[in-house]
């Protein structure tokens, strides 16, 4: 593939990308946020996981250098470029649940993780088989003291990206968020490349 693909706002897609392939995420006019999953290609049993990734990377804070491992400690992505170095890997995708949690004076929309499950579905990955994605510009800061998570504006602005190269075959699904608070209200598309 060459070139940018857009995604529309508040909708997902999902391809393969092989080891070695860099996948480049861009924020085209700012302040969004995208949630971006990934499966081995072939056996979606191994998945991304946030816990196994903050245990070998030993921070919550994950930019350039870092690696997104798997639920069977094998090395997935590693983020080899970030203009941003705001990400969150602690919360899962929004669903309709989530709509009916926090936002219970506004339409119910299926989220990313309903955009995540209809994407995915011909690779074989069912919604019990969805993990928590990697929120890419997503900007939860944690209290020190209390641990409370507060879900802010993303700061990155227009054309800011993350470069993540393959350590294996993938699937990746990845999407535009749609929940409210994440993006800032606004809701907005991401452009993505595969380069190599």
């Amino acid at each position: 593939m060459t070139g940018t693909t857009r995604i529309s706002p508040r909708s997902g897609a999902a391809f393969e990308l092989g080891k070695g392939q860099r996948l480049k995420v861009i924020d085209p006019e700012g302040c969004q946020v995208s949630d971006l999953l990934a499966f081995r290609r072939g056996d979606v049993g191994e998945v991304v996981s946030n816990g196994r990734t903050f245990d070998y990377e030993e921070t919550i804070k994950l930019t350039e250098g870092n690696t997104l491992w798997s639920n069977r400690s094998n090395r997935m992505l590693r983020i080899v470029e970030d203009t941003v170095g705001c990400h969150d890997f602690l919360l899962t995708p929004c669903s309709k649940d989530t709509f009916r949690h926090f936002y219970p004076d506004k339409p119910v929309h299926r989220g990313c993780f309903g955009n995540l499950a209809e994407a995915l579905a011909p690779y074989g990955v069912t919604e019990d088989t969805i993990p928590t994605a990697f929120n890419v510009f997503m900007n939860v800061p944690v209290d020190g003291s209390s641990g409370k998570l507060e879900v802010l504006p993303p700061p990155s602005k227009a054309g800011d990206h993350i470069v993540l190269e393959a350590e294996m075959d993938l699937v990746i699904g990845l999407t535009a968020c749609s929940a409210y608070a994440s993006n800032g209200g606004s809701f907005r598309p991401i452009d993505y490349e595969i380069i190599g």
